[in-house]
């Protein structure tokens, strides 16, 4: 598995904050995510989306609720197309399982279309010891491996860096002019990969979704790279985790309608592959071989809890993250891990370890607008605070140390609401202790305990001169004379 750095998410957020091309990167792309996917939203209608949502959410539940019914016959329905089914439990296994087919088959390059998955395994480390050359072809994932870096968003894995950033990084790595055109700048990675297609021996791909009645493995992507990969090299692994499985064609359907206008904006997306297995004997092209490995790496525990299961009717279109206030200042590679934003501070947590993540239930102001956002209703607000309090109440110090300022606090401030006289004397302590503090209706950067941690980053607004208790009796009086 890739290197967790999931504890280091207040340092890396502080340094991502101070660095002035990730924030400008993160606004433009964000913003532009967001637009074009309410855009989408209001072509068809609020109504539509919601039906829509609601029937996809619930497809999503009957999966979950009968995995072990459908992940048996899509390995039925696969072996019958000519395929083969190998089940991973973890990491380990599933790189264990792609290098020795590669090794069995002599292979000596791969190349690989988009997938979280592997990132998660660190699949490409694994063959590259076992000697095997392993090309990114989506053009986001190849600018990130020229970078040595790691995705920083589940849909737009280079959204962190600038045009500027990507042409000197072209220009270093594949001693190319330093170029100033986006379309010119595709050109030259496309150039370098179309001969990578042609040599490959392998091809790797992510899932989208997986059909069970059909056996099918099914890819969405905008470059054509995800056809070249699964169909040019003699052999295909399809590599995905085991929540992608879904019942129908009629099913994906759907699935086709909400992921890109939630992911993109598109109402539709440029390409969708449906692999069925490998080349039959009346095919033109295809693989002589399919193999399909099917990743647990801790899913089957998510999927025991029943405060925990929603995360994985994750469908990766990154709706939560292009919306979330938190995500749109620290960028994704703050969050530590593969999974960034609001379902990563979900997800990171339950497969590394509540210990080693501690930090990202807490990265979240719980504003609930990615729970509105989500193409399938995913309440990440609830499950957040489910952890928050899993934190408040275990019994490793270590894990309980995260929770208890925020259990404390809560404790205290619910004491206070439930007694207007405390609150009131509460409001008259803190605008008599802020007044030398603030200016202009705000506390600007200071040392003070505890208020330190919030003014290093942001400022605060001084308390109202009038309460909403005050406000709303002095109006009541005024409507009774």
């Amino acid at each position: 598995m890739p290197e967790v750095k999931t504890q280091d998410f207040t340092a890396s957020s502080r340094l991502a904050l101070k660095n002035p091309q990730l924030q400008q990167a993160l606004k433009r792309a964000g913003t532009g995510f967001d637009g074009a996917r309410r855009s989408a939203i209001n072509h068809v209608g609020s109504e539509t989306w919601e039906l829509w949502r609601e029937e996809a959410r619930q497809i999503k539940i009957h999966s979950l609720d009968n995995l072990d019914y459908y992940l048996d016959l899509l390995v039925e329905k696969v072996t019958q197309n000519g395929g083969e089914v190998h089940f991973a439990k973890d990491a380990e296994e599933a790189n264990s399982i792609v290098t020795q087919i590669a090794i069995s088959r002599n292979v000596k390059m791969a190349t690989k279309s988009k997938s979280m998955v592997s990132e998660e395994l660190e699949l490409n480390t694994a063959l590259e010891k076992a000697g095997v050359e392993v090309f990114e072809t989506d053009l986001g994932e190849y600018i990130i491996q020229l970078a040595e870096e790691t995705p920083s968003h589940l849909v737009a894995p280079a959204l962190h860096k600038t045009k500027e950033e990507v042409a000197l990084l072209l220009h270093d790595k594949l001693q190319v002019p330093i170029l100033d055109d986006i379309e010119a700048m595709a050109r030259v990675a496309r150039d370098v990969l179309r001969e990578k297609f042609f040599k490959a021996d392998l091809g790797i791909s992510g899932a989208n979704f997986l059909v069970a009645e059909t056996g099918s493995l099914v890819i969405i992507t905008n470059e054509g790279n995800g056809r070249l990969c699964t169909s040019a090299p003699r052999i295909h692994i399809g590599i995905t985790g085991m929540e992608k499985v879904i019942p129908s064609l009629q099913d994906l359907g759907l699935f086709l309608r909400l992921l890109p206008r939630s992911a993109t904006g598109q109402h539709l997306t440029s390409y969708v592959s449906i692999v069925n297995g490998p080349r039959r004997e009346t095919d033109e092209d295809g693989p002589s071989e399919f193999h399909l490995v099917i990743v647990d790496n801790g899913r089957s525990r998510m999927l025991a809890d029943p405060d925990l299961r929603e995360a994985l009717y994750c469908i990766r279109c990154g709706a939560c993250l292009n919306i979330c206030p938190v995500y749109q200042k620290v960028g994704g590679h703050a969050y530590g891990w593969v999974y960034p934003g609001p379902i990563g501070a979900i997800v990171s947590p339950t497969l590394v370890g509540l210990k080693n993540a501690s930090d990202l239930p807490f990265a979240s102001s719980l504003c609930g607008a990615c729970k509105d956002a989500c193409p399938v209703k995913i309440n990440i607000p609830r499950m957040l605070l489910h952890q928050r309090h899993k934190l408040s109440e275990s019994t490793d110090p270590s894990e309980r140390a995260a929770g208890f300022l925020e259990r404390l606090a809560s404790t205290v401030f619910g004491y206070v609401l439930r007694h207007p006289k405390h609150l009131s004397f509460a409001r008259s302590l803190i605008r008599s202790l802020e007044r030398p503090f603030s200016k202009n209706g705000k506390i600007k950067q200071t040392r003070l305990p505890i208020l330190s941690l919030w003014t290093q980053n942001r400022d605060l607004k001084v308390i109202a001169p009038k309460s909403f208790k005050d406000i709303w009796q002095t109006d009541l009086s005024k409507d009774s004379e």
